[in-house]
């Protein structure tokens, strides 16, 4: 144990040195290093290099042909004891077989207005009928650089307004990679709107990460936010999008970038989704980046001038971007609500689980108005992975709900007022 501090503790130091003189590639390496000796000693490794996000690749086995067989939005209500147990604030859920009564429940568990448990079936794979529209590429610059990105139209699309929406990829992922994952495309075409997929160049950061956790991409108007919001008004400018119904999400180093682009954008985007992120102003440079990530953020987080709605997923098991990171998020955006004042009344409550795969627990938050204004998903025995996704492409979870249909409801649930 004291090895593996050590060796946490002089490779920090190192990338803390080369950051500050300027050598961020090599800073990059050294911290992709000192991620695979610890993880090594401390168990598996993860199999991918990650400079903010050591890889969490999770591939599970596909539903079986009966449970694919309908959508995933399909819900029941199921006894009590057909969920599994657990906490619902990021601590790991009972063992299977340990006996879970009289376990003490979460607080907001105790102060919730509504309790419901519901089964959610797995959705089918993607096929390629499912994907008819139109997927191409372009690129975007300003100041601050150039980026490609990829835009999915819709073939229902005929020049009325419709929603659309920019996806976030985590490290090491790539635009078509992250639309495979998510089956977000697929949506699309079903629900008609558009969808984006900014791509962080490999000049910017070796592993394709947003740099998040620079202080140059966390304000309106400069560096990578700017860039993510010109790519955002270029497909406004370019297609008739209504402006009421434009939307951000991302997973992992895109979630940190999408609560930034929340924060920093909130008369561009209406909601936001969050998938394995972090809190706004989590971190200011790459070591803290990498402390908040395992720990959550030890600095007092930034107040949100505007708290739009948030829709946030995040797996217990995830060793990557601890659970934690979850709840200070949800503390940043209840204190951006109501003045500062967090809403009365607690959350309401609903446990649930994927017909053979994971149960989860979602917290809903209303303002004071009584809209549902944000919504914490904790997918139990999850990691690093965006939940419900397809197999087809990295960082995945197949068993989890599924994150892309529910952030797809809760956007529509949610115009810009």
């Amino acid at each position: 144990m004291n090895d593996r501090k050590d060796d946490m503790q002089d490779g920090m130091a190192e990338a803390t040195r080369l950051t500050r003189a300027g050598r961020l590639a090599e800073a990059t390496a050294i911290i992709q290093r000192t991620l695979r000796g610890v993880l090594h000693k401390d168990g598996p490794g993860t199999g991918q290099d990650s400079a903010t996000e050591p890889a969490y690749r999770i591939v599970e086995e596909k539903p079986s042909a009966t449970e694919t067989s309908t959508e995933s939005s399909r819900r029941g209500t199921v006894p009590a004891n057909d969920t599994p147990a657990g906490s619902a604030e990021g601590r790991p859920a009972a063992a299977p077989g340990v006996h879970s009564h009289g376990a003490q429940r979460s607080p907001e568990s105790i102060r919730s207005s509504t309790e419901r448990i519901r089964r959610v079936m797995p959705g089918a794979p993607p096929s390629p009928a499912q994907t008819s529209g139109q997927f191409i590429d372009r690129t975007f610059s300003n100041a601050a650089g150039t980026r490609a990105y990829k835009l999915y139209i819709p073939s229902a699309y005929a020049g009325q307004p419709l929603p659309l929406v920019i996806m976030l990829h985590g490290c090491t992922q790539s635009s078509v990679d992250f639309a495979a994952g998510t089956r977000m495309n697929v949506l699309a075409e079903r629900d008609t709107f558009f969808v984006a997929y900014p791509e962080q160049a490999q000049s910017a950061n070796s592993s394709k990460c947003w740099n998040w956790f620079q202080p140059a991409n966390q304000h309106r108007g400069k560096g990578e936010p700017s860039l993510i919001a010109g790519i955002t008004r270029e497909i406004m400018s370019a297609y008739h999008i209504d402006a009421k119904r434009v939307y951000v999400a991302g997973m992992s180093a895109g979630g940190a970038m999408a609560t930034i682009m929340a924060a920093t954008y909130p008369d561009l985007y209406a909601a936001v989704g969050v998938h394995s992120g972090l809190a706004y102003g989590a971190a200011h440079d790459l070591p803290s980046g990498f402390a908040a990530m395992k720990k959550g953020t030890s600095q007092q987080m930034r107040q949100l001038a505007k708290a739009i709605p948030l829709i946030m997923f995040h797996g217990d098991r995830d060793t990557t971007v601890a659970t934690i990171n979850a709840d200070h998020m949800l503390d940043q955006w209840l204190q951006g609500i109501n003045d500062g004042r967090r809403p009365a009344g607690g959350a309401a409550v609903e446990q649930g689980h994927v017909v053979g795969g994971h149960a989860y627990t979602r917290f809903t938050y209303r303002d004071a108005r009584g809209q549902a204004i944000v919504e914490k998903w904790i997918v139990h025995h999850a990691g690093h992975a965006w939940s419900g996704g397809s197999s087809s492409g990295s960082f995945t979870e197949p068993k989890g709900p599924d994150a892309s249909t529910e952030m797809v409801r809760f956007f529509n649930e949610h115009p810009r007022k």
